[in-house]
């Protein structure tokens, strides 16, 4: 291996050089999981994109993030080196965060300043573009960093190589959880130039700095990093090796050809013994991936339909009040004491009981436990569903109508159509009715009538307000979802302020409490001497089934997380050859991608209308898998790499010594010939 480097400075028996990569990886998590915490959110409330298509793109981006890995392993180690293509990609990553950012301004097309963005496909275009470099910025470094940190330890030093590794993975987790805490937080800030929206910018805004940070202090520390030159990546020379063994094995099908034990020696005329061999194990192992993708599909969904469920629940924790996406800190504070409880706790309590937990075995338990996850999330779903307002589907229009009157009123809408009484300052709920047959209205204060002809109603919700003015009757059917008179206005659930202003005069008053997800339509009725007179209308009701119940999901799938992913790394790492490493984490990775593959064909192609079904669907899929595993793992031999490369080197030192002694030979008997010949002569 080729080094590039000086003698480098060190504290403590650790190179300086390691300090900064381990703050450069701690800001660089920040950046990532920050930014990932609110996406969902963002499709949903600022991109205006329903459930399925938040999640369709939510998991696409994800599913990139962990493809892109694989070529900058390829780039790392056959081109620019793992130091160029950190930093290479670091600013590519961090364009990427700026454009997020820049995309989430609201006023950056709000013309009219009405609160709303006027050109939204601007925004969706600086979000893809966004998210496209942030993929490619995030999943190329991913191989690297941490490889370069190991490369910063002299062979001598394997006691603070390790020790380097656990404090490298301890600041993965500290940037995970802080950031999934802080920038909910800051998008449930309110900020703007002309009008007061969720603060996405600065949520957006915060992690690109941090990236940034994390691209500046990696500079920094370029004079005291031990480069290691490009060699040549060995991801590139097993897949030709895998190539040349399929198409000779084609190209030699012949019966009259003689079968070969393994379909892979077929490339032994031109790779030898030992690669081949190596790459039989690796391969091995990567037959045990194919159903692990089953097991990501559910686990991503944390980010994406977990998150969004938590949207239509009860936050309120007492003295501290939780955002929707602050949900997802509950799996890396959860992994903090798990792990250790696992690896002390329940593992020795299992081989004292006799019983044989095999690795296997555990990643089989860890999907069992991810499934039974998905059945909880599907109960707390079914209580959720009980709660929810039902809105207009296609083909209907719902209708609220408030009487601002203090006299009784009949509102008709027709034939066969819904006919309302209303009392004295009365309203009713939302009521459904047929958009085709809804053209006209009809409003009765006593004797006086008017009649107004209905258009263009869609699949929206309506609220008719009706009021008897001097023998003039006033009605005002306006769509609280779009038309800017009545806008909603979003703030945090509690009491707020109310200021009215009528006629020079100015009233105040503090409000009724507001609940987690709740709508009001608040009637101003007097502001005077006497004060600010207000009335409520509920809109739709706050929830009420609490975000607590959320922790026993978040509870299953991290306890299949520990007994699953950090068993599986270990599994992988013990069944690979030394130089094969890499083959098996891109490998890995490549499971995660094509699991967050699975959830937008089916969030994309899903025919369900409720949300639990598609929880019991997943729940479904991954039994199913895991039973196929589980006999996977069955029939698997476990081998010891260590050995096999042992005898591999046996009988290369055997195979050397043949062909030195093969070379001896032929020199004594060319000895002989020319002493023959020259008695001869």
């Amino acid at each position: 291996m080729k080094y590039f480097y000086n003698m480098k400075p060190s504290c403590f028996g650790f190179p300086i050089s390691i300090f900064f990569i381990v703050i450069n990886e701690f800001c660089e998590r920040f950046s990532y999981y920050g930014m990932r915490a609110v996406l969902v959110l963002y499709f949903k409330f600022f991109l205006h994109w329903d459930d399925n298509l938040s999640t369709v793109i939510y998991h696409t981006f994800v599913a990139l993030c962990y493809l892109t890995p694989i070529l900058g392993a390829i780039v790392a180690d056959s081109w620019l080196g793992k130091f160029k293509t950190i930093v290479s990609l670091s600013i590519v990553y961090t364009i990427g965060q700026v454009v997020m950012a820049i995309g989430s301004i609201n006023d950056l097309t709000d013309h009219n300043r009405d609160g709303t963005p006027d050109v939204l496909s601007v925004h969706i275009a600086l979000s893809v573009v966004g998210l496209i470099l942030i993929a490619f910025g995030t999943g190329g470094i991913k191989p690297c960093v941490a490889a370069f940190g190991g490369d910063q330890f002299e062979d001598d030093q394997e006691k603070q190589r390790s020790m380097f590794f656990s404090i490298f993975y301890l600041s993965i987790n500290a940037g995970s959880l802080i950031s999934t805490i802080v920038t909910p937080i800051l998008r449930g800030e309110e900020c703007g130039i002309h009008t007061k929206q969720r603060c996405y910018p600065l949520a957006f805004g915060v992690p690109a700095a941090l990236m940034a940070v994390a691209l500046v202090v990696f500079i920094t520390g370029s004079s005291m990093y031990k480069k290691v030159l490009p060699q040549g990546n060995i991801m590139v020379r097993v897949s030709k090796c895998i190539a040349f063994a399929v198409k000779n094995r084609f190209q030699h099908r012949s019966k009259q050809v003689p079968k070969r034990e393994h379909w892979l020696d077929w490339a032994s005329e031109k790779y030898d013994n030992r690669l081949i061999t190596q790459t039989k194990m690796v391969l091995r192992v990567l037959f045990l991936y194919i159903p692990l993708p089953m097991f990501w599909a559910l686990f991503d969904q944390q980010g994406s339909r977990w998150t969004l469920q938590a949207t239509t629940m009860d936050g309120d924790f007492g003295a501290i009040q939780i955002q929707p996406d602050q949900m997802q800190t509950v799996n890396p504070i959860l992994i903090i004491v798990m792990v250790p409880v696992v690896d002390t706790v329940v593992y020795p309590l299992i081989k004292k009981c006799g019983i044989s937990f095999t690795p296997l075995r555990r990643m089989t338990v860890g999907m069992f436990l991810a499934a039974m996850a998905f059945v909880a999330a599907a109960l707390v779903q079914v209580q959720i569903d009980k709660t929810l307002p039902v809105f207009p589907v296609a083909g209907q229009t719902q209708i609220k109508v408030i009487n601002l009157d203090t006299a009784e009123a009949e509102v008709n809408f027709g034939p066969g159509l819904h006919n309302v009484h209303l009392p004295s300052q009365g309203e009713t709920d939302y009521f459904t009715l047929d958009t085709a047959s809804l053209n006209a209205l009809t409003v009765s204060f006593g004797n006086l009538t008017k009649s107004k002809t209905l258009t263009a109603l869609g699949q929206n919700r309506y609220t008719l307000e009706i009021k008897n003015d001097n023998g003039n009757i006033i009605d005002t059917l306006v769509n609280v979802q779009t038309c800017s008179a009545s806008n909603y206005t979003a703030f945090e659930k509690g009491t707020k302020e109310i200021v009215a202003v009528t006629n020079g005069s100015k009233c105040q008053q503090q409000s009724m409490p507001f609940g987690f997800g709740s709508a009001y339509t608040i009637i101003i009725n007097e502001c005077g001497s006497s004060g600010l007179k207000m009335r409520y209308i509920k809109d739709i009701p706050p929830n009420t089934v609490h975000m607590a119940w959320q922790i026993p999901q978040y509870f299953l799938m991290t306890c299949g997380e520990v007994v699953f992913s950090v068993t599986g790394l270990e599994f992988s790492y013990s069944q690979a050859p030394s130089n094969m490493k890499s083959v098996l984490q891109a490998g890995w990775l490549l499971t995660v991608a094509v699991g967050n593959i699975i959830v937008l064909i089916v969030a994309g192609a899903s025919k369900l209308d409720k949300q639990w079904a598609e929880y019991v669907l997943f729940a479904s899929l991954l039994l199913a898998v895991c039973i196929i595993f589980a006999i996977m793992g069955y029939f698997y031999t476990y081998v010891d790499p260590a050995e096999v490369e042992a005898q591999l080197d046996e009988e290369e030192t055997k195979k050397k010594k043949e062909m030195e002694i093969g070379k001896e030979g032929t020199a004594y008997e060319n000895g002989d010939i020319a002493k023959v010949s020259q008695t001869e002569m």
